[in-house]
């Protein structure tokens, strides 16, 4: 079976995380890249076009998406509109209405990377919560020291993953949100802030807090009425029920999504249940920006 041809929009850090991982995985292969570096480092077969749209004329079996997100969903609209499958980089949009307009644009495969979904480790505890009985509470904490990246603030960046957990875990969208800068400093590369949230699903809190002027953290903590497990994006324990260790498969996430992905395209699918819950993503952050100062 041939690999599916992927073209990729984009070749700041996460673009050539992306690149890379392409290049490794047996599903898929990166035919394009559309970057202003016209001497990016590519595998063989792999042609560098100066823009996006280039890529569109191209014989691809889908598109990958890592530009700023204020350019996604121009991107993604018109990728659409010749029915390309798509995979978009986290957030989704910076505005409501852009992502409202993407869920209501055509009807084909739209994957969103809220990476920490397709983890090994995240699924394993979506099969053991239900068994400890109802959630009582959520906590995350998730930051590094940057980046500073002045087209995505920290609630965007790292508030995208947290708050894709929480939807995926509790399903629906909070009923209440309270949003506060606890801290903001002017750093030598730019801006670094941190930002807590608190979110109501009825009677359950779910909390985080967002930095980038903190040690590297990804933990996401789900109490349950008969235990807590601890998922860590970043540790070597990828999984923990009340403090012990559980095994998972030992594959990264976004070898997963890759996989998925290819699946879906070789498949045909018109899936669009990541699309959507990018766009619950938005509006939740959305909100979320509304309360800070």
């Amino acid at each position: 079976m041939s690999p599916v041809r992927l073209g990729l929009v984009g070749f700041g850090r996460w673009g050539r995380v992306l690149m890379a991982n392409m290049e490794h995985h047996p599903q898929v292969c990166p035919a394009a890249l559309a970057s202003r570096q016209a001497d990016a480092p590519v595998p063989p077969g792999c042609h560098v076009v100066a823009h996006w749209r280039q890529l569109l004329e191209m014989e691809l079996d889908g598109l990958v998406v890592a530009a700023p997100p204020a350019v996604h969903a121009e991107i993604a609209l018109a990728a659409m509109e010749r029915a390309l499958p798509l995979l978009i980089e986290k957030p989704l949009t910076l505005s409501v209405a852009e992502a409202q307009a993407l869920a209501a644009a055509g009807n084909g495969l739209v994957m969103v990377d809220h990476i920490h979904l397709f983890s090994p480790a995240w699924r394993r505890l979506k099969q053991l919560a239900p068994d400890l009985g109802p959630v009582r509470s959520l906590a995350g904490v998730a930051g590094n020291h940057g980046p500073y990246r002045a087209d995505t603030p920290v609630l965007w960046d790292w508030g995208a993953h947290d708050v894709a957990m929480m939807l995926d875990l509790l399903g629906g969208l909070p009923d209440r949100i309270r949003a506060s800068r606890a801290e903001r400093r002017q750093m030598p590369e730019g801006v670094g802030e941190t930002i807590a949230l608190s979110l109501d699903f009825g009677t359950v809190t779910a909390t985080a807090t967002l930095s980038a002027l903190m040690d590297k953290a990804r933990r996401f903590t789900v109490t349950c009425e008969n235990g807590t497990l601890v998922y860590d994006g970043v540790g070597p324990v990828k999984l923990a029920l009340d403090g012990k260790e559980v095994e998972v498969a030992p594959r990264q996430p976004l070898e997963v999504l890759l996989d998925e992905f290819a699946s879906a395209i070789r498949s045909g699918s018109r899936d669009r249940s990541g699309l959507d819950l990018g766009v619950r993503v938005v509006e939740v952050l959305a909100a979320c920006e509304g309360q800070l100062p």
